[in-house]
């Protein structure tokens, strides 16, 4: 009888498989980075054929090192960087482009257009999704209009469009030789394309971007009993496993983290940020900025929504200081430098590379440094950035508690951001509450397995789950409310001064 079960977790960064046992814990791990292609200002792509050589490389390594077969996985899930847009051909397997990387801001005139002439509106009322530049329509749109052969192929259905756990479910159940093409409802929720109420692809919302629906996945439960189909014989597996669940990132690590109940959350650290508060079974619309999304969506089951608050940068501002300042040679050395001064000296970063996400979804924006004075060092600019990675989580518990009333009492954290103790001590000093990790910080991978394991009753309920879950560490608040309030008030004006920077038209 299998032991284990398996998750694929495609990131933005990196693509990491791990294998956990019943009781959720970690039995195999390997990672690897992928390129950041970045061709102009903006743009962020990826190589496809690396993301899927990446993928068979640490499933096949991680199993190797850890003495597992094919036949010691119960199933396997997926969880993967949300919004990124992949386009290729169902008959050659090959790519019309590189992956559009959800950072990515080539379509802000495109999103633009869709605010002016009004059908923002219908796509906020449809799919719970502000006209935004990250999600997944203007990047088909880009792509069939400026692409050779690209709309053509998609009129007759030979082009197919997947978020990554697509191009990798296509791949790992045979490619061009009979590979599913589907995804899940949290992925889809992420497109513009899909009715947030049917968890279906919407004909007018298509119409906006010219997108044919030949192109689009079958939409599947993100933990599916039936399974998508089963891992190739001679892929990376080396035999059949059953694919049985399907999560874009941030769903993943509310489910790795438990958060059944109305009202729980969670914060991810990755990359980017990502706060979401599972809301029931009835999505809550947004006055502040936030994205009203699928939760998950398990079986036959009702599906459960979330709010979500997206911050783009918070991780790869750390990865900013390293590659392009030079200041820190591994990410793990900006907790010392950090330490080195007690604050900030009043220094601000705010790191609006993509413009601002939630609550601000302002496209004009740019990253600013402020509050510079002749005594500023490297130590103020990297606790500055430790600093904007809580100020943005705050901007977003603000806009949570005026959107549905939820005041967090504590605030469950994952992500590799969270092995910096530091910042997360300063999480909780600018929240003003308990902020915990659990032994098990790598959620998304853990979700992403957890759904597959409920999928093949591996796990029998989500009890389980929440007998699986306990806390590694938690910090404290140790600042006064008036140097909280200073602070934040400093981090607004910051913000502000961030604003307006580009002419999106």
């Amino acid at each position: 009888m299998a032991e284990f079960v398996g998750a694929v977790d495609q990131g933005t960064t990196n693509t990491r498989f791990m294998v956990f046992d019943h009781g959720g814990n970690e039995v195999a791990r390997h990672q690897l980075e992928h390129e950041q292609i970045m061709p102009r200002p903006g743009w962020v792509e990826h190589d496809p054929a690396e993301l899927w050589e990446r993928t068979q490389a640490v499933i096949e390594t991680g199993l190797r090192r850890a003495g597992l077969r094919a036949a010691d996985l119960a199933a396997v899930g997926i969880a993967n960087q949300r919004e990124t847009t992949l386009v290729w051909n169902r008959r050659t397997g090959q790519p019309y482009y590189n992956a559009i990387v959800w950072q990515d801001t080539r379509t802000d005139r495109i999103a633009a257009a869709l605010e002016r002439d009004g059908r923002g509106e219908i796509i906020r009322k449809l799919t719970g999704l502000p006209p935004a530049a990250c999600f997944s329509g203007g990047k088909i749109q880009w792509i069939l209009e400026n692409i050779d052969g690209a709309r053509a192929a998609a009129e007759t259905g030979d082009a197919l469009f997947g978020t990554t756990d697509s191009w990798l479910l296509w791949q790992l159940t045979g490619g061009v030789d009979g590979g599913v093409h589907i995804t899940d409802p949290t992925n889809a929720s992420r497109t513009m394309l899909m009715d947030l109420a049917t968890l279906d692809w919407d004909e007018e919302l298509l119409s906006f971007f010219g997108i044919p629906r030949l192109m689009l996945p079958q939409i599947r439960p993100s933990s599916d009993p039936r399974t998508y189909g089963v891992t190739r014989p001679l892929g990376p597996f080396g035999g059949e496993v059953p694919l049985a669940g399907d999560l874009g990132d941030q769903q993943a690590a509310v489910v790795g983290q438990a958060c059944f109940a109305v009202g729980e959350g969670k914060n991810s650290y990755g990359t980017g940020c990502f706060l979401l508060i599972n809301v029931g079974t009835e999505p809550i619309r947004s006055d502040h900025g936030l994205l009203s999304t699928v939760c998950y969506q398990f079986g036959d089951a009702a599906p459960v929504y979330a709010l979500e608050g997206s911050i783009a940068v918070t991780g790869s501002a750390v990865q900013w200081l390293r590659d392009q300042l030079g200041i820190i040679s591994s990410a793990e050395q900006t907790e010392a430098l950090a330490r080195e001064v007690g604050d900030t000296a009043g220094v601000y970063f705010v790191p609006a590379f993509s413009g601002l996400f939630a609550p601000h979804w302002e496209a004009e924006a740019r990253g600013a440094i402020v509050g510079l004075s002749g005594c500023s060092t490297t130590a103020h600019l990297a606790r500055a950035t430790l600093e904007a990675i809580c100020y943005q989580t705050r901007d977003v518990v603000e806009a949570m508690r005026q959107d549905c009333g939820v005041v967090l009492s504590t605030l469950r954290v994952d992500g590799g951001v969270t092995a910096n103790e530091l910042c997360m001590q300063i999480q909780a000093d600018i929240l003003g509450i308990p902020v915990r990790r659990p032994f098990a910080f790598e959620a998304t991978a853990l979700g992403a397995g957890y759904a597959a394991g409920l999928a093949t009753a591996f796990w029998g309920s989500t009890d389980e789950l929440r007998q699986n879950w306990q806390e590694d560490q938690r910090w404290l608040p140790q600042w006064g409310d008036r140097r909280r309030a200073h602070g934040y008030a400093g981090w607004k004006k910051a913000v502000e001064a961030a604003r307006g920077w580009v002419d999106v038209n």
